[in-house]
């Protein structure tokens, strides 16, 4: 069966975006949390454009291959300017868990209003591949019902004090184990598994 993952750029504060994030703004003014995108000399295999470190190129490309669908939050989906088209992916069809109106359908995107049902939706868009998330409510969402296996935390050596937490409250707690840490310039990859009692 896939796997449900979650890989975010966060600070080391723990913010996914910076301050002031919106619609025609994007992601605030934190848009150094994903600088490791650009800075480095090797190319992606799996996004155009992005010229990663090795490491950070190996880490990435290996995570972003196994998605076959993702799963994102209205906020990120508004945020990211998909409502024209497109997604964080580009391959992947895009899941958007939302409780306001979906605007205009377009091709590869569905809405959904729970976070079961959204992934059970990416999980059969994704062709056997695992389901991605993206935005702190829908990670924390689906850590509360479950339904996340492994969080990969690409973590930038950087405070911004302010903008949207990765992580939001949580009913209990949920243990994390460590299956890999990579140092690269810019960023270090922490990959865990969801420990299930």
């Amino acid at each position: 069966m896939s796997k449900v993952i979650s890989g975010h750029a966060v600070s080391v504060d723990g913010y996914v975006t910076g301050r002031d994030p919106g619609a025609g703004r994007g992601l605030g003014d934190g848009t150094m949390l994903f600088d490791w995108y650009f800075d480095g000399d090797t190319p992606s295999h799996v996004f155009d454009g992005f010229r990663l470190s090795e490491p950070s190129a190996r880490v990435f490309d290996a995570l972003a291959a196994r998605v076959g669908a993702i799963v994102a939050g209205r906020n990120t989906y508004d945020d990211s300017g998909w409502a024209t088209g497109g997604g964080p992916h580009p391959t992947a069809p895009l899941v958007v868990l939302s409780h306001r109106p979906a605007p205009a359908r377009h091709p590869n995107q569905t809405f959904a209003t729970d976070i079961a049902s959204a992934i059970a939706a990416a999980r059969e868009a994704a062709g056997g591949k695992d389901v991605g998330l993206m935005g702190g409510g829908v990670v924390t969402e689906a850590l509360r019902a479950g339904l996340v296996d492994e969080v990969v935390l690409h973590q930038v050596p950087i405070l911004l004090g302010g903008g949207r937490p990765f992580f939001q409250s949580l009913p209990a707690h949920v243990r994390l184990r460590l299956v890999e840490a990579v140092p690269a310039p810019g960023v270090t990859h922490l990959h865990y598994a969801v420990e299930r009692d």
